[in-house]
């Protein structure tokens, strides 16, 4: 294998405009050429939109879904990237022939489509599919694979795409400033984001702190470490519908360490230089050698035991 140089992106996606969206996928895919980056990485559902889709009715979706890969934005994908000269990797809605809707991320080069993945956990809607695979796929020499989102929580799922070979993991997301029952977690106020010219501190603040960065933090470069694997994670910065999000789109490496991080606040794209050697040096590339599977196999493929309750009589 032979370095890859690779670009992960952050932008301020508009709800159902794919129009626009994809003219941004396109600018900060030209731009990262010109930069020097082979591949450009945007995040889940980056063409359509995401937060906005929990409002709509299984009409409204089917609506904004597309065919994968006969649809019009994956046309303009592969347009974008005969045009630049890069591969591009971006999410939407999916709907197959069936009229089955799924949470979608495509890979796309000037020849058409390379690979496509369904995401396992979906629940901004009820009326999407889970997909039923992992997806592994080869990219200018390197084993590649992805998870999106919530998929990437669920640690078998990581370590099982490594185990089919994926030396790299896309990793889209739409993350972060949300309520959850964690300490620190919740929304940020638009407010924020709105005056960012003018106070850029109190914004990150927000951003860099337990509703955002310093939460990713705790999981996200553990799960490259653990699995000696390069993870290219791409999230949104700005308002997604109602919410704000705020990007750190990064690459980090099979060390756990970041090559790159988005600090903008503002759309913005950054590159890494990923070399084979991090992979067989990295520690978890030791840890996968030295298992034991006959150990645990039985239990890690076991169901969820529910909790008992015992009743005193």
């Amino acid at each position: 294998m032979q370095p890859i140089k690779i670009a992960t992106a952050q932008f301020e996606n508009k709800s159902g405009d794919k129009d626009y969206n994809l003219g941004v996928i396109r600018q900060l895919a030209g731009d990262a050429s010109k930069a020097g980056a082979q591949v450009i990485a945007f995040h889940e559902c980056a063409v359509t939109g995401y937060t906005f889709a929990r409002n709509l009715s299984r009409e409204q979706l089917l609506e904004i879904a597309e065919p994968i890969p006969d649809g019009p934005s994956i046309r303009t994908l592969q347009d974008i990237a005969a045009e630049h000269s890069i591969v591009v990797l971006a999410g939407l809605f999916e709907k197959d022939a069936d009229e089955k809707m799924y949470k979608a991320y495509v890979c796309v080069d000037q020849s058409g489509l390379i690979a496509k993945y369904r995401k396992l956990h979906p629940f901004i809607n009820p009326n999407l599919t889970p997909g039923d695979q992992y997806v592994t796929f080869d990219l200018l020499g390197w084993k590649c694979g992805i998870l999106i989102c919530y998929d990437n929580n669920v640690i078998e799922n990581v370590r099982a795409t490594k185990l089919l070979g994926a030396d790299i993991i896309f990793m889209p997301h739409v993350t972060m400033c949300t309520p959850s029952t964690r300490p620190g977690a919740g929304f940020v106020d638009p407010a924020f984001w709105h005056n960012r010219e003018a106070d850029p501190t109190s914004l990150r603040q927000e951003f860099d702190g337990l509703k955002g960065r310093a939460w990713l933090m705790k999981w996200l470069p553990a799960r490259a470490y653990d699995n000696a694997i390069y993870a290219i994670f791409s999230n949104p910065i700005g308002m997604d519908d109602d919410q704000l999000k705020n990007g750190c789109s990064m690459i980090l490496d099979p060390f756990g360490d970041i090559l790159a991080e988005c600090r903008k606040l503002d759309n913005d794209f950054t590159i890494a230089t990923l070399t084979p050697e991090k992979l067989q040096q990295a520690g978890g590339h030791r840890y996968i050698q030295a298992r034991r599977p006959e150990l645990y196999r039985d239990i890690i493929g076991r169901g969820h035991v529910s909790e008992q309750r015992v009743i005193w009589l």
